[in-house]
This record gives structure tokens, sequence and C-alpha cells, in this order.
């Protein structure tokens, strides 16, 4: 905290406001056809002004194509209008000098042919970018990750905003949806699954300490949260569905940012060829490493060092299609030594040192060919490479050091993925497709904590392929009325285990300002890769592969939703949801242990001999009020009751490990213009966020000291952490320059004002012989500064 407030001082003088005059920017953008994609030639874009102001419009070229030049800066809103479809108004448009605006908008073929009412439509931010997502989905941008406070420039927190999201600490970003655990979701970017975007990420999790995906670098994206579409397989809790944003056609732009969370950054973007060709890149280096490495005291004994960089090219328009090549690679590590930590750490052991590292590598070539007026194909073709190890040097056996546990893991996986979509009229779309993917694996985890020879518990050098397929259809039966239904299947060549999964939902416009929807999903999800290839130890002292022949877990998801729109800017959503999980992996003899508790940490439970015939339910009410920027200020208000069960093989149903009952989260913001043509702003934005205490197990310390390893008493999940509760504040400006197209824009980001202390967990130290409490975060100013020239 020191070291930041020291820099904030230091590089102020910097930020100050300059009361400057008028400037212009830029839109610019494409209209498609929502269905199939197909351009929208001749569509007439609108900027909306007051009366008595030159009108600013375009018409949209051969590919869809327009430009809106003088836009005056700030926020605008523009109108888009087009024979035969949904006439569509786009607000909130953010411009700067520094950065023009980039638009991908999809317009909707009308029904008023058919002798039905003419709808007038908005681009609503609650309604997901995927068309076939039509319940428990919503669309996020790069601005909603910058402008949230507490969010550290990171996409995995900003969803913990949302209505049935948590956070499962503030150390990692992984999520807790709707009670289940976080190895449940799915992340896709550009289309295809990737390993878990993260830093310092591990094999078979989903989260990890800092993101390596740079929100600057995504445009409008998907977050679904329950019953998706059947294009999304191998997930049980949600999705994350990512894309990349295309640079600028006709500019070179670039943008400086320094912030003390996620590093520091350049980027660059801009024209490559005369087809629309584009390329946007990016690099981020951690700021703390930087740093300590200039001698200034970051607060830590255990300097996290990471970078990430992640690029887009598209080669624009051809006769062979559409090309784009996009990739994200990040390299990080941390060294825990036991002489250096504090007496007040008590995260680390003084008698042991930890090393970790690292690698991520992900790269894909994506082809969208349009096929006559109403079909287009995608195909994408991607390879992803993630390592890490962790090794651990203990005092053991009067020697001092001793290196007793080992991880080395590697995953180099190849995908291919392929779908068509048709258009067969303003009613009726089908879209159907196909994805492989080949495991290549290369894991060696072994230990000799409890043994004097080392033992492994994970040897896997070999190949295993996932292949799914899927259709998915929606009917426009009126345009109140309309119908999706789907079907995704998936076979794990590992151990021959299928999945068939039927997904339907159904949405009913009561009034232009109600709807009702409705939907089920079945979904089915292979075993983590540490639980499928773990090696159990037999009394011959021999190893077997005792969880080789797990199923997929399935959980039947049931959605009923009921969404009220008053006017334009304010959304109000209430969701009742239950879920079924079945096939759920436990122990062969009964007892409490469930894979549902498991997925928040670094790593998985060693276990053997699990057979898929545990089971869990969730089930809650969901409430979300959002009032979208206008007029200056925004809120967001999301509040979930649930309750999250399992059961193990003894029979007995618990509460899981994230069963917090309850989340509510209050979020505001406001801009205070200033300037003579008020074209700078001033930002204030807060956040109240405070959830139920998560259940835990207790230690016996007795039975700890006498083993000299955590042992937990048998009152499984029987006792809860205190309740969570923490409160952001950020304050910032956003300054347009009069003398060169650049812009600035300063955060000081307050997290946690109340020094709170939030319970992590209850843990055993051998080395202390007391049980400590470790908490999570406390106070800490994150400071960001962006420049955009």
């Amino acid at each position: 905290m020191k070291t930041t407030l020291r820099f904030l001082f230091l590089f102020f003088p910097l930020f100050l406001p300059i009361w400057v005059l008028a400037q212009q920017s830029v839109i610019r953008g494409a209209v498609l056809d929502q269905q199939s994609e197909m351009p929208l030639v001749g569509a007439t874009v609108q900027l909306v002004q007051p009366e008595g102001q030159t009108p600013i419009g375009a018409m949209t070229d051969a590919n869809g194509v327009f430009v809106l030049k003088n836009v005056p800066v700030g926020r605008q809103a523009i109108r888009v209008s087009y024979l035969g479809y949904e006439p569509l108004t786009v607000p909130n448009i953010l411009l700067t000098v520094g950065k023009e605006a980039q638009l991908d908008l999809r317009m909707q073929e009308s029904l008023s042919s058919l002798g039905e009412v003419v709808v007038t439509a908005t681009v609503d931010k609650d309604r997901p970018v995927n068309e076939l997502a039509t319940i428990s989905a919503r669309q996020f941008n790069t601005e909603e990750v910058q402008r949230f406070s507490g969010g550290s420039n990171d996409v995995s927190r900003l969803v913990t905003n949302f209505a049935g999201v948590a956070a499962a600490n503030d150390s990692r970003n992984d999520i807790v949806i709707r009670g289940n655990s976080p190895v449940g979701v799915l992340w896709r970017i550009e289309g295809v699954p990737v390993p878990s975007p993260n830093h310092f990420a591990t094999l078979g999790t989903t989260g990890g300490p800092v993101s390596a995906l740079n929100p600057n670098m995504i445009r409008n994206s998907d977050f679904l949260t329950s019953a998706f579409p059947a294009e999304y397989g191998n997930a049980t809790a949600g999705v994350f569905d990512i894309g990349f944003r295309q640079g600028n056609q006709e500019r070179f732009e670039f943008t400086a940012q320094l912030a003390a969370f996620s590093g520091l950054e350049a980027m660059a973007e801009g024209p490559i060829n005369n087809r629309q060709g584009t390329f946007v890149v990016s690099y981020r280096h951690s700021f703390v490493e930087v740093a300590d490495a200039a001698g200034i005291n970051v607060g830590t004994t255990a300097t996290p060092r990471y970078k990430d960089l992640t690029f887009n090219i598209d080669f624009g328009h051809s006769k062979f299609g559409r090309f784009s090549l996009f990739g994200l690679g990040g390299t990080s590590d941390i060294d825990f030594l036991g002489n250096d930590i504090t007496e007040d750490d008590l995260w680390a052991e003084p008698n042991e040192d930890a090393y970790s590292t690292s690698k991520l590598g992900i790269v894909g070539l994506k082809h969208n060919l349009l096929i006559g007026d109403n079909t287009y194909l995608r195909t994408i073709v991607s390879g992803s490479h993630a390592a890490t190890t962790y090794d651990v040097d203990r005092d053991k056996d009067g020697e001092s050091r001793k290196h007793v546990l080992s991880f080395d893991d590697a995953t180099t996986d190849f995908r291919v993925s392929s779908f068509v979509n048709h258009k067969f009229d303003a009613r009726s779309t089908l879209r159907a497709g196909v994805l492989y993917q080949q495991f290549n694996l290369d894991v060696f985890d072994r230990s000799r904590e409890r043994t004097p020879d080392w033992v492994p518990f994970r040897a896997f050098d070999g190949q295993m392929h996932l292949l799914s397929g899927f259709a998915q259809s929606q009917w426009r039966v009126t345009p109140r009325l309309t119908l999706n239904a789907g079907l995704h299947a998936q076979h794990l060549t590992f151990n021959s285990t299928s999945s068939i999964e039927p997904r339907t939902a159904v949405n009913y416009q009561l009034s232009p300002k109600q709807t009702l929807s409705a939907g089920y999903g079945l979904h089915g999800q292979m075993q983590p890769l540490p639980i499928l290839l773990y090696e159990e130890q037999l009394p011959d002292g021999s190893l077997t592969r005792s969880n080789k022949d797990l199923d997929f877990t399935r959980s039947h998801h049931f959605v009923l939703g009921y969404d009220l729109k008053p006017d334009a800017n304010w959304h109000a959503k209430l969701e009742v949801y239950y879920q079924r999980l079945t096939d759920v992996p436990v122990e062969r003899s009964p007892s409490e242990f469930s894979l549902l508790n498991t997925g928040a940490d670094f790593g998985f439970p060693e276990k053997g001999s699990l057979v898929n015939e545990g089971s869990g339910e969730n089930l809650g009410l969901e409430l979300t009020v959002e009032k979208f920027f206008s007029n200056g200020w925004y809120g967001l208000l999301t509040g979930s009751l649930f309750d999250s069960k399992y059961t193990g093989s003894d029979g007995v149903e618990r509460n899981t490990a994230f069963n917090g009952n309850y989340v509510l989260n209050v979020l505001a913001g406001k801009e205070f213009k200033f300037g003579r043509n008020r074209q700078n702003a001033f930002t204030l934005d807060t956040r109240l966020s405070t959830a139920g205490g998560r259940p835990y197990t207790p230690v016996d310390l007795d039975a700890s000291i006498a083993a000299q390893q955590e042992v937990l008493t048998d009152n499984y999940f029987g006792e809860r952490h205190s309740d969570y509760f923490r409160w952001d504040i950020k304050v910032g400006y956003r300054l347009n320059s009069t003398k060169r197209r650049m812009t600035q824009h300063f955060f000081l980001d307050f997290q946690n004002v109340t020094n709170h202390q939030n319970v992590f967990q209850q843990r055993f130290s051998p080395a202390r012989g007391s049980i400590n409490t470790v908490y999570q975060r406390g106070f800490f100013p994150d400071v960001l500064w962006r420049v955009q020239f």
C-alpha cells in the first residue's frame, strides 16, 4: 500500500487536469444481419443529436461498414435503420480524442410483413452477443471491466458483480456460479475452448491469482450462468465466451498503461492492408517485479513475476473469406522462502521454501466464409500449451530444506472447431457443428513428504481426445414468442465415456416492457485431469490409475425468468433456478468426500478408487436491478438467495463448501463533466459487497500435532466462517488534450476501505503447532494510469 501511495504522489502532477477546448472523434463500425451475419448494404446510420444541430450520418458500404466523422467527444448515441429490419438505437458510446469508437452491430429482420406489429429495438447491455443464448446470459465489455470499482482490471472479478456469482476468495479470481465449484466453468476465446487464461494457473483449475486476459483486447463478450445453448459443452457451471476486438481500420492508435495489479502495458493497433485488415497487439509486465528490481520496497518478500502478450490480426475480406490470427501467451513465477517470511505471514511456513512457475500459450486461425445470402461457415484451428511446476523444500529427517514435493505438469492441446449457420427466413435459424480436442499430456507429480523415497501419484505421458457435436435451432414463432432447441453430444476416448445433452429455451414477450423466459439443459463435464490421472498406491506398493473409468458429471438445469424494462435505461430481472447434479465422483466406501467441494485452490485432493455415485442440488432466487449508464450515472443491484447441498457415498446430505446462502452487491457511479465544453470528466464509482460465510470443516488440533500434518474433525462443513463484507471506492478522471490526439485516464481504486478482516481459511501449521486463521486481502489501493494516442 505504501509503495502504491508513494508512486501516486510522485507522478500525480502528470495527471493534473487542463481546461481544454472541445474536440472531435470518429465512430466507425459494421452493420450485419443478426442471424446470417451478412453485411447490410445501404443501412442508414445517424448520430442522435438535439434539434438544430448539423446532422451527422452515413450509409453502410458493400461490406456493411460505416464511418461517422467530426463527432463531439463524450458519450454519444446513434440510430440505425434498414428497410425490412427492426430499427436499432445504440446509446452510451464513449468517444475520446485518443481513441476512436469501433462498433459491431447486428440487426434483426422484422416480422411486420407477416401482419405483426413493428418493434423498435435498442442495444440492450443485458442481451448476450450470441443470439441463441436467450436465458441466464448477458454481455459485458471493456469499459465495465475498467469502470466498476474493485475489479483489478480482471474479467473474472467483474462478473462477481452479476447475480448468482461469487468470488471464491480475494486472493484468486475463481468464481462460484449458483453454488457450483469453479471447476465447472468453461473458458472460450474466439469460439474455441482454452486452458485457464490466468497467471499461476495449475492443471485442471479455471482461475488464478492474476488474469492473463487483457480487458483492453476484448470486444463485447458473453457470460452464461445456466441452461446455455447446445454449442457449449464440457461445462456444468457457466461459460465465458470471449472475443478479441479488431484494430482501427484507418489510423494507428497506441495505448500505454500502468496499473499496480495488472502491471505495465503497451498496446498498438491499426490497418494492415486495403481490405479492411487490422492488427492489435498488447504486452503487459508485472509492475511489482519492475518496482522490486528498482529497489522499491513492494511490501512482500515473495515477488510475483508475470508477463503476457496478446494479439489479434484480421486479414480483411478476400474471395476465400475472412481470416484472422489470434493468440495469447504468458509466463509467471514466484518464490516463497521460509527464512524471509514475517511472523504474521500465515500463508507460508518458516521451515520450507516453495517455488512455482507457469507458462501459457494459445494461438488460433479463424476463418469465416459467407455462402450465398443466408449462410456462413466458421472454422477455427487452434493450439495451446499450459505448463506448471511446483516444488517444495522442507526441513525433514534432520536435513535442512530437503526436496519433498514436486509437480511437473504440461499439456499441449490441438483443437478444430467448425460450424455452419443457416438462416432459412426471418423466422428460423439453424446452427450445427463439431469440435475436436486432442490433449497431449506430460504429467509427473511425486512426493516424499510421508515416505523416505519418492512416490509418484500422477505419471502420464500420452494422449486423449474429446469429440463433440451440436445442433441448435431458433424459431421466432411471432414477434413475441421465440423457441430455441438443441442437442449436444460428446465422447471422451480416454475411457470411452459419452454424454448426450438436450437443451431448450422459450421466451415470450408479455408486453413491450415485460418478457417471460424458461429454459432447460442437461450439461455434462469430463472429470478434471488431476483426478483422472491420479495413481493410487496399493498395499503391495504397486500403483494403479484407479479413477481412469470415471464418467462425465451431469447437471440438469431448470430456469424460469421474468424481465422488466420500464424504459430504455432501466432493467430488472428475476430468475428462479434448480440444478440437479448426478454422477458426481465420491469414494467407493462410505465417506463424506465429494468432488463438488474442490476447485477453488491450486490443487486437487489425492483420492483414488472414486465412483460416479454422488449427487448434489443447487436452488436459488436471483434479482438484478440495473440502471444503464445515462444522464451521467449508472447503478446496479444484484442479490442471490441460494442453497447448495451434496451427498457423499455415506448417504448424508451436507452443505457444499460454496454454500454461502446469500450474495448482495450494490454498485453506482457518476461522471462529473468539466471543461469549457464539458468534454472531460471526473468519475466516482463505489461497490459494496456482502455474502454469507462459507461452510468449513474444523481442524482437530491434537490429532494434527500428533500427526504433524493437518487432520480434520468429522464435522464436515458443519461450521461457517463469518460473513464476507467489502466496500470499494474508485475515483478518477478522463482528460482530452487540445494539442494532440491524446486522452489520459487516471483511476485510484480504494479496495476494502474499511479494512474488514474477511476470513479465508483456518489451517494447521506444523512448524508453529497451532491453528492459524488466514485472512483475505485487507485495504489495498490500486492505481491505474492510461494514455491513448
